[in-house]
């Protein structure tokens, strides 16, 4: 496929994900300038197509990198990317808006300092649409992150810039999260793993638990299981939530055989693209083929879910604006907001008398998702209900209602989990016709990642996740 663009290199870095380059790293084989002096030469071999960056930090990486020792975390040294919507000191946070100015921010709050405190080294900020607020990294202005398995189609969003930069080999692992799909959909444009934890598992951003239904999760962008596993182990020990059990380590496939049900209708009732639902349906071969118990189920939909998830995502659009202008000052410019931003809020002023029954329903809707869960241990589902699109399928300067339509039919089964809180996990399956990978998604019990990550394992072993540096 020569339209890959593709990262790896001979050197330091090589094809190892961020467990192996850690280990590299403690036991001396590479020291962590060298793997930081790699990852930036990837990234300036890459990103001039790719545009996943949104500010760098590469000098105060390398001054980071020098003085890196292997009692700074389980990842000391290992280079990495912190999305834009998190604080970091010494560099801007835009949440991906032009109504920001770029001015570096002084203190680095609390989901920033939770990961970086894994011993990762942090050489910028990720790419991501205004506020997180539509499923591909695309800018009004013409402008957007795009897919390194083909340059012409969508990295998804809202980690958008974290998923290409992994999935291109730039970086092993990289900081994103998730309220709504945020790290799952990206994952799944772009071949990797993306796990979706239980609310409330890591650090949150600060006024995220006061929302009427807090929606994000922090996590990371992952090419393996491994990393996935070991990077939610880490954060686990820097902060484990006293409300959820501990995950623990999980290091490979469990041997316990699971009752899982299969959800192939979306909470939308739009029907799943035929191509997509076939990786669903070889997923549930596989898993019936490994021993695994698989029926029927209906995800919950509450009869108004999807209206009123969109609800909640225009009051967000809200809340979001009036904070940036509040902590900002006359470094917000709201007449720079992009035209779904706008159109959001718009919708949510001429709605906004809905809002109290919306956030009610949403927050009742954990009753039906726990149900799920008295006959099952997981539930598979399709990540998305359609395939990757191309650049321009969701452009913010479509007609907003267009748009809207779009976004709701190609997102689909996301949501759910965070509007129940639940965890979740998007996984790769094999390249499709366009020369795209697909996804599936399998969604736990709240507090269960331990479950999740033990099959994610077993499927990892039995079909193995294409990987862009792999020559067909």
């Amino acid at each position: 496929m020569t339209n890959r663009v593709d990262a790896y290199f001979d050197d330091a870095l090589g094809a190892d994900d961020a467990v192996g380059t850690a280990s590299r790293i403690a036991s001396g084989e590479i020291s962590a300038i060298e793997a930081v002096e790699a990852a930036i030469a990837r990234v300036e071999q890459v990103d001039p197509t790719l545009e996943a960056v949104a500010h760098r930090g590469f000098d105060d990486a390398l001054v980071a990198a020098r003085r890196s020792r292997p009692s700074d975390g389980p990842f000391a040294g290992v280079p990495s990317f912190l999305k834009d919507n998190v604080e970091f000191a010494g560099l801007p946070s835009c949440h991906g808006s032009k109504a920001i100015d770029p001015v570096p921010v002084k203190a680095t709050n609390a989901p920033a300092a939770q990961f970086v405190a894994q011993g990762y080294v942090i050489l910028g900020k990720s790419s991501m649409p205004e506020f997180g607020l539509t499923p591909s990294t695309e800018f009004a202005d013409g402008s957007a992150t795009r897919n390194p398995w083909n340059p012409e189609y969508s990295a998804g969003a809202s980690s958008g810039g974290a998923a290409a930069l992994v999935a291109s080999g730039a970086v092993p692992i990289a900081h994103g999260n998730d309220g709504g799909g945020s790290i799952r959909i990206p994952a799944a444009a772009c071949g990797l793993v993306g796990l979706k934890t239980t609310r409330g598992r890591t650090r949150d951003r600060q006024g995220a638990r006061l929302l009427p239904v807090n929606l994000s999760a922090e996590g990371a962008l992952c090419r393996t299981v491994r990393d996935a596993a070991h990077h939610l182990a880490a954060m686990e020990r820097t902060y484990a939530n006293p409300h959820l059990p501990l995950v623990g380590t999980i290091r490979g496939p469990s041997a316990r055989r699971l009752r899982i049900g299969v959800a192939r209708i979306a909470p939308s009732g739009v029907p799943v693209d035929p191509a997509t639902m076939a990786q669903t349906d070889a997923t549930v071969e596989l898993l019936t083929e490994l021993g695994h118990h698989v029926d029927e189920v209906a995800l919950p939909t509450g009869g108004h879910l999807v209206d009123d998830f969109v609800l909640y995502w225009a009051f967000m659009a809200v809340l979001m604006s009036v904070s940036e202008k509040t902590e900002r000052g006359r470094h917000f410019h709201p007449e720079r907001l992009d035209p779904v931003t706008k159109g959001l809020k718009a919708r949510w002023h001429r709605h906004r008398l809905e809002t109290v029954g919306a956030i009610r329903r949403l927050r009742a809707a954990r009753v039906d998702y726990d149900a799920m869960f008295e006959a099952h241990d997981l539930v598979v589902s399709p990540t998305l209900n359609q395939p990757t699109p191309r650049l321009g399928y969701l452009a913010p300067t479509l007609d907003f209602e267009e748009l809207l339509h779009r976004m709701a039919t190609y997102v689909g089964f996301t949501p759910v989990n965070n509007i129940c809180g639940g965890p979740s996990i998007a996984l790769p399956t094999p390249l499709g016709t366009d020369g795209l990978p697909g996804s599936v998604h399998f969604s736990a019990a709240w507090g269960d990642e331990a479950t999740l990550l033990g099959l994610a394992y077993e499927l990892e072993a039995a079909r193995p996740f294409p990987m862009i540096h792999d020559r067909f």
